[in-house]
């Protein structure tokens, strides 16, 4: 696969401020498609296209808007500085590299700076739409603590359990009212700050709420036959799969399948299968000359206007414009 390698590393806390130096991130004037208060930065054109905007509450939190592309498939690189972070994607194409995964869009996703490498592969002209809130260790380490005291725990426990989701609405309603915020520059010093409190509170109700639902311990008897049942799924993804045929193969009534499924993979089952049939037409939509009606039969869909539908919400784009995406 052709394309380039992007490195970046940096201790600092302000790893953002430097994109400017090297990246191809050029610093421009804030336009009003964007919030008020921050820092707009265009990609060069050598390298791609669109911006970054970026706003920075020192030593306690940084609010990001990424909201460009590659003109080729990219190998980021990035080791940053410690941190806890929470994003919500709209857009993007790839894979994460250590360990493998796919990149999709519609998710809030988490990330733990400051231990290892981050390493992904970004498919090349499919723009990457995101917003996130990044927050500083002396904000969770300290502040936190002299707010709660006894009752202080550990926020990276809470924001290593989203992970990746796409079953989080309060969050992304939170970080789309960030992303479309227009009030001045003034009043939006205080929006920041008080977006940044609610959503890590957020991040906290609903690290409590999942830990009680996964209080129910699955038996590795349960365990064996759901991996039994993902790989049934992977081999028949375009078959038309019933939760009453899938409850006889694992074994299990549908409403415990419905259950442990969502507890073992944090996901429906409706969710894991439409992920997989998706993943499949990024493939054939790249690679083959299929049309979108034949690729939509071939992962499992009779109508084509619902696998665009479906299409543009894993992806963030319609299935024509992906396919012209990786083509030019």
């Amino acid at each position: 696969m052709s394309g380039k390698e992007n490195s970046n590393k940096n201790d600092s806390g302000s790893y953002y401020k430097l994109l400017e130096n090297g990246s191809g991130f050029i610093p421009c004037e804030l336009t009003g498609d964007y919030p008020p208060g921050g820092s707009l930065f265009r990609l060069s054109d050598e390298i791609g296209g669109g911006y970054f905007w970026y706003y920075e509450s020192p030593n306690k939190f940084n609010i990001k808007i990424h909201d460009f592309w590659f003109n080729e498939d990219t190998v980021l690189n990035m080791q940053l500085h410690e941190c806890l972070s929470v994003t919500r994607y709209d857009s993007i194409s790839g894979e994460e590299l250590a360990p493998y995964r796919k990149l999709r869009s519609n998710v809030i996703k988490s990330f733990l700076g400051g231990y290892e490498s981050y390493r992904a592969l970004i498919h090349k002209n499919v723009p990457i739409k995101s917003v996130g809130i990044e927050y500083h260790p002396d904000y969770y380490n300290c502040t936190l603590k002299e707010i709660f005291k006894e009752a202080y725990i550990n926020p990276s426990d809470a924001f290593c359990g989203i992970d990746e989701t796409s079953d989080f609405p309060e969050m992304m309603r939170l970080l789309w009212e960030v992303r479309n915020y227009q009030g001045d520059p003034v009043s939006a010093v205080l929006f920041y700050e008080g977006k940044a409190a609610e959503a890590l509170s957020q991040v906290f109700n609903r690290y409590r709420t999942v830990k009680a639902r996964n209080k129910v311990q699955l038996s590795s008897d349960d365990r064996k036959m759901l991996d039994t049942l993902a790989s049934y799924i992977g081999d028949h993804y375009a078959d038309d799969l019933t939760i009453e045929g899938l409850s006889k193969i694992s074994c299990m009534g549908t409403t415990k399948l419905k259950k442990a499924f969502k507890i073992y993979f944090e996901c429906t089952i409706n969710e894991y299968i439409q992920n997989i049939r998706l993943d499949h037409a990024e493939h054939l939509l790249a690679y083959t000359d299929l049309s979108v009606g034949d690729i939509a039969k071939a992962v499992g869909y009779s109508a084509a206007g619902h696998f665009a539908s479906l299409f543009c919400n894993h992806t963030g784009v319609l299935p024509l414009e992906y396919r012209k995406s990786t083509r030019r």
